[in-house]
């Protein structure tokens, strides 16, 4: 899974609401956080990742990686 930098832990939310799967990935040093929505069908892994991506960016972003 892409995700934060090496030391920092990342957790992973998955809230199912109706047809939806909202999955948050919070980075366990800086608490900053990135959600997606998805489907609920699809597999969690797919999501967990594309989530962990997005954090990745923000860090990234923010000057934190």
């Amino acid at each position: 899974m892409a995700g934060p930098p090496k030391g920092h832990g990342v957790y992973i939310e998955v809230t199912i609401q109706g047809n939806f799967a909202k999955v948050t990935a919070i980075d366990g040093v800086t608490g900053i956080e990135a959600s997606i929505m998805g489907p609920a069908t699809a597999p969690r892994d797919a999501l967990a990742d594309a989530a962990a991506r997005k954090l990745r960016y923000m860090l990234e972003k923010k000057g934190g990686v």
